[in-house]
């Protein structure tokens, strides 16, 4: 069973790998407003295909015959929400990488929620 569900992952970060190359540079944009106008120095982003209730929706699945809709929000966010611990904050900043290069996303699924940073200008996925 653990190996099926891998397997249906593995088939999802496909899916969201061709996405986030289609949608890339309009996230990259989003991600220096923020930084520039001092909203946050982490910018995160929401990708999902069902209903989630966090950040801004910023590219919907449907306006651009996509699988996932992304949602743009904050380090600052994901702590009030309590969807990164403050006890873990400081491990969320060491390992989060730099935003001019990578994108945050935070893939949520109705099963699992992982973040995963890739790379603007690579077809690679990093875990």
């Amino acid at each position: 069973m653990e190996k099926e569900k891998e397997e249906i992952f593995k088939k999802l970060l496909e899916v969201l790998q061709d996405d986030l190359k289609f949608y890339a540079p309009m996230i990259k944009e989003v991600s220096n407003d923020l930084i520039k106008e001092k909203f946050t120095k982490y910018p995160v982003f929401v990708a999902h295909q069902h209903e989630v209730k966090l950040g801004e929706p910023i590219l919907l699945k449907e306006d651009y015959a996509r699988e996932f809709t992304i949602h743009a929000t904050t380090l600052e966010e994901l702590l009030e929400k309590k969807l990164v611990l403050h006890e873990r904050e400081n491990e969320f900043i060491t390992n989060y990488k730099n935003p001019k290069e990578f994108m945050c996303i935070l893939l949520i699924t109705p099963s699992v929620a992982s973040f995963i940073y890739v790379p603007y200008k690579s077809k690679k996925t990093e875990a």
